[in-house]
Formats: C-alpha cells, sequence, structure tokens
C-alpha cells in the first residue's frame, strides 16, 4: 500500500477499507511466548520471482522467531533484479542472516551467547550456492553484499536447512495466502485468540 501513496486509486482506497477491517477483526490477538517450550532463535526466509510488474523486483520476506513465537518480520521489495528464482531467495537469505546477526549482537551484550541459528529455506538451488562457492562466478550480479553469508556460516553464526515450500512459514511475507494455509501459519507463529478472562 504504502507504494502507492503517491497516486492512489479507487483499488487501493478498498484494499486499504479491507486491512481496516481485519486490524479491528483481529485486535484481540496476541503473539503468545512459551518458554517452556525451550524453543531458541529460529529463522525462515522465502521471496518470489519479479513480482513487481514494472520494474521487475521480487519481494523478500523473513522472520525470526524465539520462545516458538515470532519476534521480528520484514517484508520489502529487493533493491536489485535478479535473473532466477534462485537468486532471488539467496538475497532474502542474506537479508535474513544481517538481521541474525545483530540479534545475536544484542544478546552477547546482554551475557548470552548463542549457538548458530537455523535458517530455513525453500530452495534446493540456494542449499547449493552456499555450498559452493565456485558457483559464485555466476551470481556475482547480485552484489558483493549478498555473499556476507558465507562468511556468518564460516564464523558458525548461522547454518541452513533445506524446507519444502510448503512448511516455509515464510510464505506469507511474500505473498497473499488462502484462508487455509494463512491459519496453518498463524498457528505456527503462536498468534492466538485471547478473550478477556484468559487476557487477565
Amino acid at each position: 500500500m504504502s507504494q502507492s501513496l503517491a497516486n492512489p486509486s479507487q483499488d487501493h482506497l478498498k484494499k486499504a477499507m479491507y486491512i481496516m477491517c481485519y486490524l479491528v477483526a483481529t485486535q484481540d490477538y496476541h503473539v503468545v511466548y512459551d518458554g517452556r517450550l525451550n524453543e531458541g532463535l529460529i529463522a525462515h526466509t522465502d521471496s518470489d520471482w519479479a513480482s513487481d510488474p514494472i520494474k521487475g523486483q521480487s519481494t523478500t520476506g523473513f522472520f525470526t522467531s524465539l520462545a516458538s513465537s515470532i519476534v521480528c518480520w520484514q517484508s520489502h521489495l529487493q533493491k536489485t533484479v535478479v535473473l532466477s528464482s534462485t537468486e532471488a531467495k539467496y538475497m532474502a537469505m542474506s537479508d535474513t542472516c544481517q538481521q541474525i546477526v545483530w540479534i545475536q549482537s544484542l544478546f552477547q551484550k546482554l551475557g548470552y551467547n548463542l549457538a548458530p541459528t537455523p535458517i530455513c529455506g525453500n530452495n534446493q538451488g540456494l542449499i547449493f550456492i552456499r555450498s559452493n562457492l565456485v558457483q559464485e562466478q555466476q551470481t556475482k550480479h547480485i552484489g558483493i553484499c549478498y555473499h556476507y553469508i558465507h562468511k556468518c556460516i564460516e564464523d558458525g553464526k548461522v547454518s541452513v536447512y533445506f524446507i519444502p515450500g510448503n512448511e516455509n512459514l515464510a510464505d506469507m511475507f511474500t505473498k497473499n495466502l488462502g484462508v487455509i494455509d494463512f491459519l496453518h501459519f498463524r498457528k505456527h507463529l503462536s498468534i492466538k485468540f485471547l478473550d478477556d478472562k484468559s487476557s487477565a
């Protein structure tokens, strides 16, 4: 919506009203953290490919969770145009990695040293590029900053894992989901409805 502020249309107004209705309907939902589950920091990352019909840019989406619930998230257009979905997902993973390193630095200042943070992505090509540096010559146009993830892996800050696309919770940050998928992902992000009695 913010990308259309300069020249909004009637369709944008309808979408804004839809968003307002959603916010009103979900104002009693809360993010619930459960330290008893002993779940540490974990990240999910995803991207679409060239979803912007004007500039051809892809959308990055990622989030990190702690104590079984979400703590930070982002969804934004990537700065450069890429030539494949694998490259788009690689850029998204690098953005995710930078966020994780910042969180780890914060915990370190608080006196906690975290184990390597798992990053989950749903592209086998992404894992291949990450583990085979010889392939970098084919992806130099992504930019040096997006190879930052190699350094983080070598330093033991993050580790990368493949998960099936239908299990990648970051999918909801790159596209509109159907009701069934949305409710499924919301459940795993520990976003729950609490009535007045249980909230008290």
